[in-house]
Parts: structure tokens; sequence; C-alpha cells
């Protein structure tokens, strides 16, 4: 592939505009990876910088042509390995491509680039008082692309659910190339397949995503936060299936008391470190019905046992609480390397996984630390070990099995917003079976038929017709 992939880049460099590809080795070194930890990382014959729909068109048709691996990346800020690099492929980031290209609040919809922040476009549409409700605990730092690759979800699914349900229409450069656009701005549209469905989730295994429209809603009020402590975890779990069963919070998030501790140490923000759970939810709703729930909620905390409940109605109080939340991965960065899950359960068997995680924790004799998206049974235990100490690695590396069967046990999943990546490609067809893997499989080889985006992710193509895997490099 070296001759293949000099061809490819020789070509690029006359084609493209100067300083859009990079071959210098400290640049190709930091697009290697994304956020997660020992996993196969290559190394990149190059990397671009894409700025337009063409020049990432020129990119394709090349590598194409030239049979040469392209990994699509956004801001890396994934958790899977979905952007590690291919030995010897290239790198087409989508990171300079940021701009909002309209925005309609009749419709309620707006047309982005890929590369755009989840946060800034939120502050962007704010000024309009819109909204884009998706939020994952990253959305300072990543991508929209990122987000639409991975169907990514945040805190606030347990309401206004994942990327999918707020994606009308996407404009994707297909292998060889090919612009495609799928959707339509209508409310309602069965015109053939639902291709935005099918890419939305496919983490650029089927093409590379150069815009979005994406549905918008009004700003909600500023919301109302609660905060409950709990002396049990599974009591916390039982006061999550509680709240649910009735109006559902506008988020409904938990932490253990090892990730209480951790986010405490890391921030100083006065928590109750003797508790078992917190539980931060969170109620939206307009005038006099936002008093009742809350009420509802506290009263749903103190039938479960809740040891200290707190409820505010100022703004920077109830963001600087979801802070704790969004603070829990890094806080659990300084004590080692942190591999994170991401199984999701029906709601009602959130106490039931928490148990099993609990249980596994013991059984293995390493420390997990378990928060997430009670609210919409999407769980984070994140395995955490010493980067020197083999044995607790491995220890730790079993329980991370541990918990995936523990899910699909319980009628789950494996992963429910960061996407299979390289990271669970192994678990793929335990999941959803043979037969489902096979037409997944079929669907790949039809849109990319040599194979080259992406490939060895999702367990959908091989790496072995274009390069080794690479060294196993931590991304922490």
């Amino acid at each position: 592939m070296q001759d293949r992939a000099a061809d490819a880049i020789a070509e690029l460099t006359r084609t493209l505009p100067t300083g859009r590809l990079l071959t210098d080795p400290d640049v190709l070194a930091s697009y290697r990876h994304d956020r997660a930890p020992d996993l196969p990382a290559g190394t990149p014959a190059a990397v671009v910088r894409a700025r337009t729909t063409g020049e990432v068109q020129t990119v394709m048709r090349t590598a194409h042509r030239h049979r040469v691996p392209v990994v699509p990346r956004g801001a890396g800020a994934g958790l899977h390995g979905g952007s590690n690099a291919i030995d010897g492929g290239i790198v087409l980031s989508v990171e300079h491509m940021t701009s909002v290209l309209d925005v309609d609040p009749v419709d309620r919809l707006c047309t982005v680039e890929p590369g755009i922040m989840n946060l800034a476009l939120k502050q962007q549409l704010a000024v309009d008082g819109l909204w884009y409700p998706p939020d994952p605990a990253s959305m300072a730092f990543c991508s929209i692309g990122g987000n639409v690759a991975t169907n990514a979800g945040g805190l606030c699914c347990v309401k206004y659910g994942v990327t999918r349900d707020w994606v009308a229409g996407l404009e994707v450069v297909m292998a060889d190339g090919t612009l495609v656009t799928t959707g339509a701005k209508t409310i309602k549209s069965v015109a053939g397949y639902d291709l935005t469905s099918l890419f939305v989730g496919s983490e650029g295994t089927l093409g590379v995503v150069t815009r979005a429209i994406l549905r918008v809603r009004p700003l909600p009020p500023p919301a109302s936060t609660l905060v409950a402590f709990f002396d049990s975890l599974a009591d916390a779990g039982t006061a999550v299936a509680a709240i649910c069963a009735g109006e559902p919070p506008a988020l409904c998030e938990i932490m253990d008391r090892s990730t209480i501790g951790a986010v405490n140490d890391f921030q100083r923000m006065d928590l109750d470190t003797d508790a078992a759970a917190l539980l931060l939810i969170q109620s939206d709703l307009a005038g006099p019905a936002r008093s009742e729930h809350v009420t509802a909620i506290e009263a749903a905390c103190n039938a479960n046992g809740a040891s200290y409940i707190a409820r505010t109605d100022d703004p920077d109080e109830g963001e600087a609480l979801l802070q704790a939340r969004r603070m829990a991965l890094p806080a659990v960065e300084q004590r080692g390397v942190a591999l994170l899950e991401d199984v999701g359960v029906p709601r009602s068997r959130v106490p039931a996984l928490i148990e099993a995680t609990e249980r596994i924790a013991a059984e293995r004799g390493i420390e997990i630390y378990s928060y997430g998206h009670a609210g919409d049974g999407n769980m984070h235990p994140t395995l955490c070990w010493a980067a020197d100490d083999a044995d607790e690695h491995a220890r730790s590396m079993l329980a991370f099995d541990d918990i995936l069967t523990a899910a699909l046990e319980l009628g789950g999943t494996t992963t429910g917003e960061h996407g299979v990546g390289l990271l669970k490609d192994g678990w793929l067809e335990r999941e959803v079976g043979p037969a489902s893997l096979a037409v997944q499989r079929q669907i790949k080889q039809a849109l990319d038929p040599e194979g080259i985006l992406n490939p060895g992710k999702m367990a959908l193509g091989a790496r072995a017709p274009f390069a080794a895997a690479g060294d196993r490099t931590a991304a922490v």
C-alpha cells in the first residue's frame, strides 16, 4: 500500500489548496487516536484538513482511485477508537468546517457544517431563542459531525431523544467522491429508504458527512434542579424508576460514591462523599406545572430512601451542579487509565444493572466508577487501573466483558451512544446476531466496495488489505 499512498498524496498535494495536506510527523502523531485508551492506532501517511465539501470530494475520489484507506475525523472526542488512524492511510479531518450556514426559525431548522462544536452551535442558536437539544457531557469539545457519526446522546435524552431524532437531512460524500443528499426540510417525507437514519451512527464507514440539517426548537425556560443523596445505590436506582414512571424529567443523572469522591477531589464542590449515590434531576416545564413536577420528583426520592434533598430554581446553581456530572470522566482520568463503558438497559432494569456492576467490582477486586444517564437507562460504569499494573489491567478488562454480558442479559445493549468503533467490534455479532450483521456488511459492501472508508471499525471490514493494526497506544 505504501506506493499507492505515495501516489495519492502526490496527487492531493497538487490538487488541494496549500496547507490542507500535512505530513509532519508530530502532526500525524496527534491524529492517531481518539480518547479511548489501549486500542490499536496506526500512523497515517497524511492528514487532510478539509474546508469545503469539494475538498472532501477530491480526497475521496483520489483515495478511491488509488485504493488508500481514509479515516474521517471530527474533534477526536470519541471514546471507542472510531477515528483511530490506519497505518499508511489518510486521516480526513473536518474540524475546520465550522459554519452555521442557515437558521430557519419558522420551520425550526438549521444547516451546519460538521466541525462545529455542539456547545458552540447551542450558543449561536440561543441568540435567536432556539435550541438544539442533544447534549453529550463533552459538548464543549465534541463536534456535530462526530455526534452524527455515533448517534450521540447526552444528559437530556430522557426527555428529548438522541441525535438521530434531531437530524432532518444530510449531505454526504461517498467512498468514490459522489455527493449524496438525504432527508428533507419537511416534517413528513417517506420518499424512498430512510438514508438519513442509515448514515447517523455509521461511524464514518459509509460516507463523510459534510453538512447536516438539524431540527431545533424554542429554548426551554431555565430549569429547576433537584439533587438527592442516598445511602444505598439500589435505592437510588428504584427512585429513578419511580421518577421516570411519571412526567419525564429534562434529565436524570446518577453518580455513585466512588464517582462523587473523584469529582469532589477534582473540583472541590463540597459534595457528600459519604453518600452511596447522588441523583441529579431537572424539570423544564413551564408555569405552575414546574413546581408540581419538582414536588413529585422530590416525593419519589423521599419514598425511596433519600437521605438529603436540595432544590434550586437558580439557573447558575443548577449549571454548577450539572458540572459535577460533566466532570465525572475527567475526574476519574486523574486516578489512572480510565476505560468508559457505554451500556444501556431498559430503564426499569437500571437497579439490576447497578447491582450487577457492584457485584462485578467485588468479584474482580477492582473499583468501578458508576455514573450515567439513569433516566434513559444508558450507564457509564468506568474502569480505572494504574498504568504500570498489568494484573489490575487484566482484571479490569475481565470486568469490562462482565458488564457487557450483564447488559445483554438484562435486555440491553453494549453501546448506547458512543458507538462500536474498535472497542466493541467483537461484541456486535453477539448483540445483533449473525443474520443482522451479514445485512450490515452487505450495506457496507454496496456503498464502499473497495472498503476504504474507516476500515476495521464496527466489525464491518478488515484492516488487513491495507495495513497492520499498529501498536496499542494509550490515549490518555
